[in-house]
């Protein structure tokens, strides 16, 4: 990142080139260390004298820019390592992207690097703005000259490095450091992030996220930028489902890898850029290091329309514009004569403010002193295009007198004067939904750092014995889960009419009847799943039962399960699936509608413990049928300190089992009225083994069984 001096291998004599660009950029934006070009076909590179090899060099080079094809790249980065180079940066292409072959090449370059860092491959480097130093081929650095500011900017795609910082100097937008991580071989995300949480020159840190490779290094990474102050930004691209994996459980479904990232990111307090201009327009507020407070509002506009488009955008994200107290409308009014002036409302149109400096700083200066706002977006109309620094230097007088964010709404097209307020320190925006996004950002940074972390509780290991693997039926998921404290209604297993009936008969009252099977979990979709059962038409149900799930699934069910009917209620899903980022934990309004309506909120565990009880008391209130718990019009309350130690039992199972557990749900799970509890009407869980190895496995009992190997037809059915 500070380098005294650069190795460029493969450079070109000709700047127009991509391998002429990195030579051409370090002189152009004043290097301030040594520069040696290596080709063997050239004896100068500009000014510069070049030399053959590395080996040649009359230096050990800090850091070596290798622009050799992917077929040769290898051959300059293990002479680097061999000279005692500190780091290469490799710009090829050809990699682990484009599949095996490639995948090859990327390990064979990692093994020519030893003990060397390596940033590549297929990046297009990095940019320290802050000190001059350039280490790039992107064509963005043609510009002559860069805003230096502190917002850090690591990604992981080359390209979109050079559209953000093209982007950023546009509009004013300061930044410090710019990294491409690409295929992230050796260096990534994580080390960088490390890196800027202790960079002096960085106060805000964005990220362009294809993949955390790496969740753990990831979060400890991010939480030594929050514990310097640093908030994080992320924009996640991926965020359809079309490329997810098909699931054996509603859960799958319903928590796909997007809402995956959008429960780790929350955990770890980083803020999720939704769009692609937020990615700049959210590190752009949060820079100014200004602390939003509350949701309340000031709009100070000269305009209305404009002044309505940015109030409507503030309330769609939670926002409340509130009109003047008494005490700021007084104030607002000594300001201006004349009936022109709409003072008792917000927007507060102060139709001169915009010709008048004085006017302006006066009526800033009012709004940011009132108790009744929390920020103040200044709504910039045509007349600032005739004196753009008159306004520009009215807000920026303003300033000094409060910590509250200030913002500012371009009405005209004038990136020019966007520019300069940006600049002045009044990040500017060109759509009315940046200025809430932009908000929104520092509100959630700010609430970030107010939260107070809930240690994971202290879990107290359950004994198991000797697990299965692959997917369990109904009957050994629901062992299982007894075992973590999870109610289930008297049931039954059993393989012929005369049973089913005895059972049922012992149970009283009406039943349910379903299948046992280890390849069917969605048993309700092939025809295993009978309900309200007297117990004398048992033999005919089960007789059907056979016929219908043979015909669906090709499986003729040998075992069944009679098991008592739950009565009332509320039916929610409780699920758990394993996540490249970690235990996904999910509850929604459940039944064989879960999927259709798609009510449900997410969380995901702590790498060591369970939820707590406040955290799943939280997620329950942000369920949309949450007053269905909660005595909706006149319906009992249901047992949620129950559903609450419910759901804390399921994170404390995934906890235990770790690696071990794939999937598992309970759907429906019914939550009594208060007092009466919660009760399991079904179970699914799907493991995996240990030894990675399909060695026999045992009954969740001890008793013996076989091993239960995740078959296709679980995923077909599922």
């Amino acid at each position: 990142m500070r380098p005294r001096s650069v190795a460029v291998i493969g450079a070109s004599g000709d700047p127009g080139k991509t391998s002429g660009r990195p030579v051409s950029y370090l002189l152009k934006h004043q290097f301030p260390g040594q520069i040696f070009p290596v080709n063997p076909k050239l004896s100068q590179v500009g000014s510069l004298p070049c030399y053959p090899d590395v080996a040649s060099l009359p230096e050990v080079p800090d850091v070596g820019i290798v622009l050799l094809g992917a077929d040769r790249a290898h051959l300059a980065v293990r002479e680097l390592a061999l000279r005692g180079a500190g780091a290469a940066i490799v710009l090829a292409s050809g990699y682990t992207e484009t599949g095996e072959r490639g995948a090859q090449r990327q390990a064979e370059l990692l093994h020519a690097a030893g003990k060397m860092r390596l940033l590549g491959p297929n990046t297009i480097g990095l940019v320290n703005l802050t000190e001059h130093i350039v280490l790039s081929a992107t064509g963005a650095l043609e510009m002559d000259s860069f805003p230096v500011g502190s917002i850090g900017l690591i990604s992981q795609s080359g390209g979109i490095l050079g559209s953000l910082l093209s982007r950023a100097a546009d509009r004013g937008i300061g930044l410090s450091k710019l990294i491409s991580t690409s295929n992230e071989a050796d260096l990534e995300l994580a080390d960088f992030v490390e890196y800027l949480a202790d960079d002096p020159a960085t106060h805000v840190i964005a990220l362009y996220v294809e993949a955390v490779r790496n969740p753990g290094r990831f979060r400890a990474a991010v939480s030594k930028a929050t514990q310097a102050g640093k908030p994080v930004v992320a924009f996640k691209i991926g965020r359809s489902e079309a490329g997810a994996r098909a699931a054996v459980s509603h859960t799958g479904a319903m928590a796909g890898s997007d809402r995956a990232y959008d429960a780790f990111f929350a955990q770890l307090g980083v803020i999720r850029a939704q769009t692609f201009s937020d990615l700049l327009d959210i590190p752009a507020a949060l820079a100014t290091r200004r602390v939003l407070r509350g949701r309340h509002v000031a709009i100070l506009t000269s305009t209305g329309g404009a002044g309505t488009l940015v109030s409507d955008s503030l309330g769609m994200l939670g926002f409340d514009t509130p009109a003047p107290d008494k005490p700021t409308a007084a104030a607002l009014r000594a300001l201006q004569t004349g009936d022109h002036a709409r003072l008792d409302r917000n927007p507060i149109d102060v139709t001169l403010a915009g010709l008048q400096p004085d006017l302006l700083r006066s009526a800033i200066r009012a709004l940011l002193a009132s108790e009744s706002y929390d920020a103040l977006v200044i709504i910039v109309g045509s007349s600032s295009l005739a004196m753009p620094s008159l306004m520009a230097d009215a807000i920026r007088d303003c300033l000094p007198s409060s910590d509250k964010p200030v913002i500012a709404y371009l009405s005209p097209h004038a990136p020019q004067v966007g520019a300069l307020l940006t600049r002045s320190g009044v990040p500017s925006y060109v759509a009315a939904e940046s200025c809430a996004a932009a908000l929104n950002g520092m509100l959630q940074a700010e609430q970030h750092r107010r939260a107070r972390r809930l240690p994971a509780p202290a879990l107290v290991p359950v004994e198991l014995g000797v697990l299965p693997v692959g997917a369990l039926d109904e009957a050994q998921a629901r062992q299982l889960f007894e075992r973590f404290g999870l109610r289930f209604p008297p049931s039954v297993e059993v393989s012929s009419p005369a049973q089913a009936c005895k059972s049922a008969q012992e149970m009283g009252g009406q039943v349910a009847l379903k299948i046992l099977s280890n390849t069917i979990l969605h048993k309700s979709d092939v025809g295993g799943v009978a309900i309200n059962l007297e117990p004398r038409h048992l033999p005919e149900a089960m007789a059907a039962m056979a016929v219908a799930v043979s015909a669906a699934a090709g499986d003729t069910p040998r075992r069944f399960l009679v098991q008592k009917m739950v009565r009332g209620g509320v039916e929610l899903l409780l699920g758990i699936r394993r996540d490249p980022l970690g235990m996904v934990m999910l509850l929604g309004f459940g039944g064989v509608t879960a999927e259709l309506f798609g009510d449900s909120t997410i969380r995901l565990l702590p790498e060591h413990g369970a939820l707590s009880l406040v955290e799943a008391h939280a997620m329950m209130r942000e369920l949309k049928g949450w007053p269905l718990l909660n005595g909706f019009r006149s319906r009992p309350l249901a047992d949620q300190q129950a559903l609450a130690e419910a759901i804390v039992a399921f994170s404390r199972m995934a906890s235990q089992l770790g690696d071990r557990l794939i999937e598992a749900e309970i759907n429906p799970l019914f939550v009594l009225p208060l007092g009466q509890g919660v009760i399991a009407a079904d179970a699914v869980a799907v493991l995996s083994d240990p030894q990675q190895s399909q060695a026999p496995g045992a009954d969740i009992d001890g008793s013996g069984g076989e091993s239960l190997a995740i078959s296709s037809q679980v995923r077909q059915d599922g």
